[in-house]
């Protein structure tokens, strides 16, 4: 870390200070919401922990409640991620409005959503998978970037029809876009939004060490195929 607080590897990431923590904690807070737990315990009397692949992400709740408020949940998660990214880090970041150092906090503001996200405070820390989250976040960063790891998760998706898979490489491509860009030069952050990205990716790849285990083990379900658990949990 440099004598301003800023770590190394060419990037702006720099210790929060000041309000800034506050903005991380109203992040936390925020990803925390188990919205797919708190649709299916008000409109089905039901703890989603206890049906289906057991985890509170978008994917068991349409397992649960039904594909559309599957969606609905789907779309709160993703909205845990896009809104510290683009509504909260721009109004607690101590420094100027625009640029990398401020893309870099946002950044930051986006993984304590997703850490809210894996480990709720509301319900004994035991959240989903991240996949849902960090898209939001994404979107929020660079829509160019979500879009290109788009195109992977389609590809494996409904080329192989493992939906865990599909997630994790799509989740791989985030920082490998958000890389691409910034050598282009059309990116507005730099390399330490990458870093974070990283992070997250190997992040999703671990809270998914279940479905590989089961795909090695030739016992993952496919997609659209009966089975007893069927893909992720974002």
């Amino acid at each position: 870390m440099s004598a301003h607080g800023t770590f190394a590897l060419g990037t702006t990431l720099s210790a929060p200070h000041g309000a800034e923590w506050l903005a991380l904690a109203l992040s936390y807070l925020l990803g925390a919401v188990p919205f797919s737990w708190l649709l299916a315990r008000g409109l089905k009397g039901v703890d989603i922990r206890t049906i289906g692949s057991g985890n509170i992400g978008s994917t068991n709740a349409m397992r649960v409640l039904g594909k559309p408020l599957g969606v609905v949940a789907f779309v709160l998660d993703f909205a845990k991620g896009w809104l510290p990214v683009a509504v909260i880090a721009p109004r607690f970041h101590d420094g100027p409005d625009a640029g990398p150092g401020a893309l870099a906090f946002a950044a930051l503001c986006g993984v304590a959503a997703v850490v809210g996200h894996v480990w709720p405070i509301y319900l004994k820390f035991k959240g989903g998978k991240a996949v849902a989250t960090t898209s939001g976040m994404v979107v929020a960063l660079d829509p160019l970037v979500f879009v290109i790891g788009g195109f992977g998760w389609i590809a494996v998706k409904y080329g192989v029809g493992f939906v865990g898979l599909a997630s994790m490489l799509m989740c791989a491509l985030f920082p490998l876009g958000a890389a691409w860009r910034i050598s282009t030069g059309d990116a507005h952050y730099d390399y330490g939004v990458v870093w974070v990205l990283a992070g997250l990716a190997l992040l999703v790849v671990i809270r998914h060490r279940a479905n590989i285990a089961r795909m090695f083990a030739g016992t993952e379900p496919r997609s659209g195929k009966p089975g007893r658990r069927e893909g992720t949990n974002p």
